[in-house]
């Protein structure tokens, strides 16, 4: 997910977003944590995503623009 994707998004749908994202960030610390986890790589993307997610959402409800 690049930030262009996101900036296309309403902020409704961002919001949607990061609760998926947060959802499965917890469900890949659950799974480190018991030693299910085979794609480590996938913790860093979704750790990533997640912040890509909130700049751009702070950036389109920033009334300072």
């Amino acid at each position: 997910m690049n930030a262009q994707e996101l900036r296309d998004k309403t902020p409704d749908q961002l919001r949607e977003q990061l609760a998926t994202l947060k959802k499965e960030s917890f469900n890949l610390r659950f799974q480190q944590a018991t030693g299910q986890l085979e794609n480590t790589a996938r913790m860093r993307k979704v750790k990533r995503d997640t912040a890509r997610v909130l700049t751009i959402l702070n950036q389109q409800t920033d009334p300072g623009e």
